[in-house]
């Protein structure tokens, strides 16, 4: 019996000790107070069921009624987490200091354990956050709420309770159209890509939760190849027969996307990532190397502002002539236009992988995430995504980050230590550092 039904089979019990005509006719707010008063687990579990209902029918006016009404009956309450405060520092024993803890942490996370009893409590707590996360742009006071619910759900959604799975023909169909729905990185059209980047040369590693047993979390797509590879559209590409004898050597990571807007913020990849190699280290001993080819998403906006300031140190008068061919229709395949901006556009595209920051950070996020997982900056691949969105994003460059499993822990400790960025030799030449 899969967990949801236990719990459901909990719930229909209580419903029985309920007058459900009764229960049914109450307000959410009553619910919600019934729910923190509750002592019995069935009767608990019916009550969090009937919440997670109503909240499913809400449209977005009373999704907004319902946080307000989380924000100002479920805070915190300030006199206590002071009187608390007080009697901790005068006694400074254990029951006042658990006191404390209980006054700080108030009753809203409970109410969203309580909510996490019902059936569909996992999935509804993060479809909630999602529509928390919308909410708050217009309404930062929400932002309380958030805290509290992302505290919870990266306690529930660690490492511990994740499941990896491989992904190919054999999984469900309504998890495979799944992912062509999630990919975030490489648009799928249809099946037909989906089954080439499910072919003999190819994996898909996936992260699920026992909660939301039918959702991918995240998802990571792999090729093996010879060699490191530079262009996504050869990447994607039908398989050459010929080609395709498994004389592979290299793994390379084209493509990681998250899948659950909700739990923003709780970082799945990095231990994706590692397993993964962990998986194909057992399953392919003659892999080499493993590497990504990534996009790099803040280059234009980057390159933009640059070309915005009339006293930018970096480009000269010739070079804002050579990048107005940026502007010209299709200006990737007309070699009067790739020709001069090639050696330009890397040159730049490496000052701001290297020393363009957010603090004392990298500005690209994909770089941030890579460089804290412990890899080097690799290369820098010319008209590696000449799709619509690589030419938007990054004038159609990619990125390679290499993991050599023997210095990813020397990197990261580096890069988190001294924000190092580690960089390879074919990088070092096109940056001149």
């Amino acid at each position: 019996m899969r967990l949801n039904q236990l719990v459901g089979s909990i719930a229909e019990a209580g419903r029985s000790l309920l007058n459900r005509n009764r229960l049914g006719s109450r307000s959410v707010e009553e619910l919600c107070v019934e729910l923190c008063s509750s002592k019995g687990e069935a009767m608990g579990t019916a009550i969090a069921q009937e919440v997670v209902d109503a909240y499913q029918k809400m449209d977005h006016a009373q999704k907004l009624d319902f946080f307000r009404l989380l924000l100002s009956n479920y805070n915190s309450d300030r006199e206590s987490i002071l009187s608390c405060a007080q009697a901790y520092t005068e006694k400074d024993d254990v029951a006042s200091f658990q006191a404390l803890c209980i006054a700080v942490e108030g009753t809203r996370k409970d109410l969203f354990r309580s909510f996490n009893m019902a059936p569909d409590g996992t999935s509804t707590l993060v479809k909630m956050r999602e529509d928390l996360t919308r909410l708050i742009a217009g309404h930062s006071e929400l932002k309380a709420i958030d805290i509290d619910l992302l505290y919870l759900l990266k306690s529930w959604f660690n490492r511990g309770f994740l499941t990896l799975e491989t992904i190919d023909w054999h999984t469900p169909a309504h998890i495979l159209e799944k992912l062509i729905a999630y990919e975030a990185v490489h648009e799928m059209q249809g099946w037909e890509d989906l089954r080439r980047r499910l072919a003999d040369d190819r994996r898909c590693f996936a992260f699920f939760h026992p909660g939301l047993p039918d959702e991918p979390l995240i998802f990571l797509q792999v090729a093996l190849v010879k060699g490191l590879s530079g262009n996504v559209q050869e990447l994607l590409a039908e398989a050459d027969v010929q080609d395709n004898d498994k004389g592979f050597d290299t793994a390379i990571f084209y493509s990681i996307s998250n899948c659950q807007e909700g739990l923003k913020g709780i970082s799945f990849g990095n231990f994706l990532i590692k397993q993964v190699v962990m998986e194909l280290r057992k399953e392919l001993p003659q892999l080499k190397r493993y590497a990504t080819l990534s996009p790099i998403p803040g280059f234009r906006r980057w390159l933009s502002k640059e070309l915005a300031k009339e006293d930018s140190a970096l480009l000269q008068a010739e070079d804002r002539k050579i990048l107005a061919y940026l502007e010209t229709d299709d200006w990737h395949t007309e070699p009067g236009c790739t020709e001069p901006l090639k050696p330009l556009l890397m040159s730049l595209c490496a000052h701001y992988l290297y020393y363009a920051k957010r603090g004392e950070q990298p500005q690209d996020p994909v770089e941030r995430f890579h460089l804290g997982n412990g890899a080097r900056i690799e290369r820098l691949n010319w008209l590696a995504d000449v799709s619509g969105n690589g030419i938007t994003q990054s004038a159609g460059m990619l990125v390679n980050y290499g993991y050599e499993l023997g210095q990813v822990e020397e990197n990261h400790e580096t890069y988190v230590n001294d924000n190092t960025v580690v960089v390879a030799k074919d990088f070092q030449r096109i940056l001149s550092i």
